[in-house]
């Protein structure tokens, strides 16, 4: 709970689908399978716990609905926990970026406390800047992470995943939550900063939809062709998920599986040395973050709920139900097949973005100790 991994540990990760008839629907469903994890063993008896989620963006409809957080938020009460939803301000432009704003968008999707139980916090204050510098446990390329001071504060950790696909990192799950969520903005430019994209002018239509995804104002078009000033980007790569007409790209070839291992590490700095649960609930299972402005057809049916107290095996687990499930036709993976050519492999996460490592973040998280690849699935009804 909090600790790092046993070698050789096979992690227990427990599984529910969608299915249910009963009174309380899926909130009551949720609130079983927690429980049936584990989570009553921590000791919540007047402790400060931090719900990491994300609270969508405008425009955004993929987001986890609050009705999700209320039945975890309410199960923490009855343990005598002291729970708050909290999230970190955003590099990029949107209702995110600063506090107020941030406040804003999360009432206007039904987060409050009348709805969820509790209080909402953002955690690196008004402006992305209040942190706390925190070491991390065997960390190779970040030896101290940047991390909302709100979530290092709490006594407890529980993150609430919306488990889909991500334009840089093929997936997001537990470990992007807590590694690139909870970074304060500094944090997130550290993760970021490994590679900046460029332009191939050929291929450019001058169609300005980078511009657009822009936090940093580095784009600009007096050719034109997009022009990305290196000075001004900040290397987030939203401009690259982006482009239709793979025009933008990122030339250094390690760019993606080094965010990967610093996000690792980032979660790693954030979960050590405290009690932590984690949720992951796999349903509209969008290509993109739900950091954009919209969110595309989902690439595969609606899966299930799956918790673990370890965040590798989580992930592990359920990347591992969504590459069996079936595929839904015209989604970014045909677009993929026809656009641009490619030969789909099988591999949905490869399939949705073909530059991602997707399972980096898994591979380095096992290393440095934050848990197990390892898992052992328990279904419940």
């Amino acid at each position: 709970m909090g600790d790092s991994l046993e070698k050789g540990k096979v992690s227990d990760v427990y599984f529910t689908d969608f299915r249910t008839e009963k009174d309380g629907g899926l909130p009551l469903k949720l609130q079983t399978l927690i429980k049936k994890a584990g989570i009553e063993d921590i000791d919540f008896d007047g402790k400060f716990t931090a719900i990491k989620m994300h609270f969508g963006e405008a425009g955004n409809l993929s987001f986890l609905r609050p009705e999700y957080a209320r039945a975890v938020a309410d199960v923490i009460k009855k343990l005598g926990g002291k729970p708050f939803l909290t999230d970190c301000n955003t590099l990029y432009p949107g209702y995110r970026k600063n506090a107020v704003d941030h406040l804003d968008i999360a009432t206007q999707h039904g987060f409050m406390p009348i709805t969820t139980g509790c209080q909402v916090i953002i955690a690196d204050g008004l402006k992305g800047t209040d942190e706390a510098e925190v070491p991390v446990p065997g960390g190779e390329y970040c030896k101290t992470a940047r991390i909302g001071r709100a979530i290092m504060d709490a006594d407890v950790l529980i993150s609430l995943n919306h488990f889909k696909g991500h334009e840089a990192t093929g997936f997001g799950g537990a470990l992007k939550n807590l590694g690139m969520g909870c970074g304060s903005r500094a944090g997130k430019m550290e993760q970021h900063n490994s590679g900046k994209p460029e332009v191939d002018p050929d291929e450019c239509r001058n169609c300005k939809v980078c511009a657009k995804e822009c936090g940093s104002d580095a784009i600009s078009y007096g050719t034109g062709k997009a022009v990305i000033d290196q000075e001004l980007c900040k290397g987030c790569g939203r401009c690259i998920g982006a482009c239709n007409f793979d025009a933008i790209y990122n030339p250094n070839a390690s760019a993606n599986s080094d965010l990967d291992c610093k996000m690792a590490e980032y979660a790693h700095a954030v979960c050590h040395g405290r009690p932590c649960f984690h949720i992951n609930l796999i349903l509209d299972v969008s290509p993109y973050c739900d950091c954009h402005e919209y969110n595309d057809a989902p690439l595969i049916p609606n899966i299930g709920m799956a918790a673990s107290f370890d965040p590798v095996a989580l992930d592990q687990a359920s990347a591992d139900l969504c590459q069996k499930a079936m595929r839904f036709p015209n989604t970014r993976i045909t677009d993929n097949e026809r656009r641009r050519g490619l030969k789909i492999t099988g591999d949905l996460w490869h399939d949705s973005e073909p530059d991602s490592v997707w399972d980096m973040t898994l591979v380095h998280a096992e290393k440095i100790g934050l848990g197990s690849r390892k898992y052992n699935l328990i279904t419940i009804k």
